[in-house]
């Protein structure tokens, strides 16, 4: 008798704690980690658009889904409401997330060859500046010597299979840069 009146106890201990994971609660854990993922979203949208990885339209885009997702993070916010309720939105906020890296990478990717164009344009320049003769030959070698560095380090970047940083890319586009200025002098 002891141990029927235990163990139904027990079972009934045992149900209110299993049922316990699906009431009801605030969830403020959940809060504090979408304002998160929200405030990086957002950050990943100013960065594409500051460097031009992502369109105003495609940003444009990215932030109505957000605000979207925001309304209902307001919503939920500081309410009694099941976890699945913060699970859908933080799913909604990890999709959003891996579209805006999806498209960060893949026009990242696209921008690649500019590096490469400007590399052999460059190229080019010197090469007309030796044969024209508006270069001496201790210009044309220090300015061979400079691309040549710049397109050891572009390859280096490419060739590891892996998309380069963006301070890798800001580099290599500021030293083009510098060495097409100084050609510009001797036009």
């Amino acid at each position: 008798m002891k141990k029927s009146i235990f163990l139904t106890v027990l079972m009934i201990f045992g149900l209110a704690l299993f049922s316990g994971c699906a009431t009801m609660h605030t969830w403020p854990d959940q809060e504090r980690s979408a304002e998160n993922k929200m405030v990086t979203i957002e950050q990943k949208i100013g960065e594409g658009l500051k460097t031009g990885a992502l369109s105003p339209d495609q940003a444009q885009m990215f932030l109505t889904s957000l605000k979207s997702i925001r309304i209902d993070f307001t919503a939920l916010r500081n309410t009694i409401v099941y976890r699945e309720q913060w699970d859908s939105l933080h799913h909604r906020l990890d999709v959003l997330g891996d579209e805006i890296d999806r498209s960060l990478v893949r026009t990242s990717r696209m921008d690649e060859p500019r590096g490469g164009d400007r590399i052999a344009a460059l190229q080019r320049r010197i090469d007309d500046g030796r044969v024209s003769g508006r270069l001496s030959r201790s210009e044309e070698r220090e300015f061979q010597v400079r691309l040549d560095s710049i397109r050891s380090e572009y390859l280096r970047m490419s060739d590891r299979g892996r998309h380069p940083r963006y301070e890798a890319r800001t580099d290599i586009s500021r030293r083009l840069d510098s060495l097409e200025m100084d050609l510009d002098r001797y036009r």
